[in-house]
Parts: structure tokens; sequence; C-alpha cells
């Protein structure tokens, strides 16, 4: 084997490749540190002027997902409360 195919393949694994691939997680595992430190710091501002953020990151999750998933979800919860006397 020559040195070349020893150092890009490896085992059969092609390790620059290999390499590229972890380098960019890294990086994005990094990005995404990031992006979490800049979400942590707008709830902690809308904490300071007084928004409830536990209702903030709810209303948060909600606009994620499809309204009429939503609206299913809220229907039978709706009922479930209603058979326990709740609603």
């Amino acid at each position: 084997m020559s040195e070349e195919q020893n150092t890009s393949q490896i085992g059969g694994i092609a390790a620059e490749a290999l390499r590229q691939f972890i380098d960019r997680i890294e990086r994005l595992e990094e990005e995404k540190k990031a992006l979490s430190a800049d979400i942590k710091d707008v709830y902690s501002q809308c904490k300071s002027q007084g928004f409830d953020t536990k209702i903030i990151r709810k209303i948060v999750a909600l606009r994620k997902r499809d309204r009429q998933e939503r609206e299913e979800e809220q229907q039978i919860l709706d009922l479930y409360l209603a058979a326990l006397g709740e609603a």
C-alpha cells in the first residue's frame, strides 16, 4: 500500500471525508452553543421587562407546530377536561 493510500483510506474508511464531517459537526456544535446562549439572553431580557418566560416558551413551541395539529390537540384536551368535570 502506498503512503497516500494509508493517509486517505484506513480500514476502508475515507479518513479525509471523516475528518471533514467531524470538523463540520464540531463547528456546528459551537454555533449551537452560541445560539443557545443568545436565546437564553433574550429570555432574560423578556423576564427583566416583566414577561412570563414560561408562557413565552409555550408560545414559541406552539408556533413551531401546524395550526391544524394544535387545534386537534386542543379539542382532545377540552374533551378530556370536560370528561373530568374540569371544563
